[in-house]
């Protein structure tokens, strides 16, 4: 499934860095983005789920970088594979 996801924080560090959901379960996520990241990295990333209403659903989850690879597949050269470790519904006004 491909959906929009932005990755947010990498640890405490805000990091605004976009990317693209390949594989997605309730243990974790694949997605493409255009920088690497490390091993073991505690990232917090939002992934937007599409609906028949006028906004999506967002989606706040944490989780830790288990995989990095790259791909050399432009404008998105690395998949990098996170854990779920917590999530939360996002409001939106």
């Amino acid at each position: 499934m491909q959906l929009p996801l932005a990755v947010t924080r990498a640890g405490a560090e805000w990091t605004p860095l976009s990317g693209c959901t390949q594989n997605i379960s309730s243990a974790g996520v694949l997605f493409t983005t255009e920088q690497e990241r490390d091993l073991g990295d505690l990232i917090e990333y939002v992934i937007t789920l599409p609906t028949a209403a006028r906004h999506g659903v967002t989606i706040r989850c944490n989780g830790k970088v288990v995989r990095c690879e790259r791909t050399d597949q432009a404008p998105a050269p690395y998949q990098v594979a996170v854990t779920l470790e917590r999530w939360e519904f996002v409001r939106s006004d």
